[in-house]
């Protein structure tokens, strides 16, 4: 495993080069730490057959959960595909195995990847903002959208977009007390460098040496202000 730090001013951003799920194991409760997060589809895990991904996608949700301290939330950024004619919801798979970890979930938002009523014959054009808390909390009484027209600049194929990320890092700083923020499968590391960009510190985790560095050195400060 190997780990590279970077300080952005006042926050620090940390990433490991390790595998996700045994990553979240060894540290068992991420004490001050909130977890933002986007799990890889099955084109992105070849080892894997279908159904083995699905178990494997709510096996790697419940562990996220199980891993957020009381203080905490895990917060899912999802996009639905297409198998085998179907369409499979991501939503529902993350939000079965945060469940099962003990998750109650606080919101279901939904962020548009491209304008409403745009057309489309392959992957959805919106994605899933789902946001789980390990024990129960009365509604906070803030106003919010449920719908996000915009999910945001995207530093890359399959990366979060940053006002999506900003929507996820704002409800972290408004409605608890951590102020890390935890991405155990970073890839281009976009919630890392918006919880930066905030004042909060960022751990991330990926298997990829090259996302590693990418996720390391990603500045989007001029898209957060």
């Amino acid at each position: 495993m190997k780990t590279e730090s970077l300080h952005a001013g006042d926050a620090q951003r940390v990433i490991h080069q390790a595998e996700a799920i045994a990553w979240l194991q060894a540290q068992g409760t991420l004490a001050g730490a909130s977890v933002v997060t986007s799990l890889p589809d099955v084109s992105e895990i070849p080892r894997l057959d279908f159904e083995g991904w699905c178990r494997w996608f709510e096996d790697a949700s419940a562990a996220v959960m199980a891993a957020v301290p009381p203080e905490g939330v895990a917060i899912f950024f999802q996009s639905d595909i297409r198998h085998a004619g179907g369409w499979v919801d991501k939503g529902a798979l993350a939000s079965r195995g945060a469940e099962r970890a003990g998750g109650h979930l606080l919101f279901h938002r939904i962020v548009c990847r491209h304008p409403a009523g745009t057309l489309s014959s392959g992957r959805a054009t919106y994605s899933h903002l789902l946001g789980f808390a390990p024990v129960p909390r009365p509604p906070s009484g803030r106003p919010h959208a449920d719908v996000i027209p915009d999910a945001g600049f995207v530093p890359g194929k399959k990366a979060m977009g940053v006002k999506a990320c900003l929507e996820a890092c704002r409800f972290v700083l408004q409605e608890t007390s951590t102020r890390t923020i935890v991405d155990p499968f970073c890839g281009w590391g976009t919630a890392l460098a918006v919880a930066n960009a905030l004042g909060m510190n960022a751990v991330g985790v990926d298997l990829s040496a090259r996302m590693c560095r990418r996720a390391r050195v990603l500045d989007l400060k001029a898209y957060c202000a």
